[in-house]
């Protein structure tokens, strides 16, 4: 997957703050090395997979860095509950959630160089972990990691490792809350709206772009913000879409120029365009909902072999659940999240034509988050992700992984 945004000149990044260890699950550094492009939701294509990248979610494309040494990591901190992913290759991810700890904040991140075979706790920024709308002071909710040694934490606010995460600073930010974060060819794009606990999140957002080695935010365009959702960008290789409520603004050249094109559902409680993703290099898919009722919610897949001149309606996934988003390892492979009483993916292996239930669990709605494919085959997402500090509500943030395009799901334990 990758990202999206138009670009403009930028200048010295203001790096500051001293970086700090996680409350919980701090590091020492040392270890070994890794390469590899992130591709979208989370996940990322690999420099040097053997299989062909993968489309949709929202982490970002990023040219494959050469080998740098990575830290060694200490040990996983007990409980640990993930909030958000990111892969930088077919075997190495970063996880943030928390986990609970004595001194607040218990925020902090795990890595993989197995594919969650192990994993190794590192040093995190020292912000607490939360959600949009919940908290006026600093929180950070997602992580995304360009290389394996330079990545983001974002939220309210953003924090900068170019460490493969031994040490984090603070970054100028974008104005507003960070909803989401993506970074392709050399630029990371972010989606932000004004978020307040007595207002939650407003609906005039913004399209923002910096260079990935530093650089004064610019806007590249305003975009309606439906939700405080923090999967809003979805990529593939160089190409990168993004919802304004009726429009879908697509770039194909990493944001230095975009196309804005009109969605097949445009009436708001009937068909309303809810989430966007990008499974292939000229490929769209679009997911439309409305008619809700009793936990469920009418849902209809649009395809687009164009990025997005032209839709054509392709099936309807189950009505079960309210509508989260989805994502495609290819065109013919999408995976569509919705959470009510329960948490589903629906997958569909024909182009969205016919859908069945690929993962289910009566967890009373805990939902998705970062949900990507990092090959035409591998892919990943975080199911009921811990959203308070500590995980004082204790909801279970695990880590799912599929080895084919989403048809079957697999929980990995930290």
């Amino acid at each position: 997957m990758t990202t999206m945004l138009r670009s403009r000149t930028w200048v010295a990044a203001v790096l500051f703050g001293a970086l700090a260890l996680a409350g919980c699950g701090t590091a020492s550094s040392g270890g070994s090395a890794g390469t590899g492009a992130t591709t979208g939701a989370g996940a990322t294509t690999p420099g040097t997979s053997s299989s062909s990248p993968a489309a949709s979610g929202h982490s970002a494309t990023a040219a494959a860095a050469s080998p740098a040494a990575a830290p060694a990591g200490g040990p996983v901190p007990g409980g640990f509950a993930a909030t958000s992913v990111t892969f930088v290759s077919t075997q190495e991810a970063f996880v943030l959630g928390t986990a609970p700890c004595s001194h607040a904040p218990c925020t902090a991140i795990v890595r993989t160089l197995d594919r969650g075979a192990s994993w190794r706790g590192l040093p995190a920024p020292v912000v607490p972990l939360g959600q949009p709308m919940l908290t006026s002071a600093p929180a950070v909710w997602g992580i995304r990691f360009a290389t394996p040694a330079h990545g983001f934490v974002f939220g309210d606010g953003l924090w900068e490792t170019t460490d493969g995460g031994e040490h984090w600073a603070q970054a100028t930010a974008p104005p507003g809350t960070i909803l989401s974060l993506e970074v392709i060819d050399g630029q990371v794009l972010a989606v932000t709206a004004s978020c307040s606990p007595q207002n939650g999140c407003g609906s005039a957002g913004s399209l923002e772009r910096r260079a990935l080695g530093g650089g004064a935010w610019q806007q590249v365009t305003p975009v309606k913000v439906t939700g405080p959702e923090t999967d809003l960008i979805a990529t593939q290789a160089r190409v990168a879409a993004v919802l304004d409520g009726t429009i879908v603004i697509v770039t194909a050249d990493g944001g230095l120029s975009t196309a804005d094109y009109p969605t097949p559902c445009t009436t708001e409680g009937v068909a309303y365009a809810q989430s966007v993703a990008v499974p292939g290099p000229d490929s769209l898919a679009l997911l439309c909902s409305g008619g809700a009722a009793m936990g469920s919610v009418d849902k209809t897949v649009y395809v687009s072999g164009d990025l997005g001149q032209h839709w054509t309606q392709a099936g309807a996934p189950p009505r079960g659940g309210d509508p989260i988003g989805l994502a495609g390892a290819t065109p013919q492979q999408l995976v569509v999240m919705a959470a009510s009483g329960a948490s589903w993916l629906y997958y569909s292996g024909d182009g969205a034509a016919q859908w069945g239930t690929a993962y289910e669990v009566g967890d009373g709605g805990g939902g998705f988050n970062d949900l990507g494919f990092t090959t035409t085959s591998d892919g990943v997402v975080v199911r009921a992700p811990a959203r308070t500090d500590g995980n004082a509500d204790g909801s279970p943030g695990q880590l799912l992984l599929t080895s084919n395009g989403g048809a079957t799901w697999q929980r990995v334990s930290f």
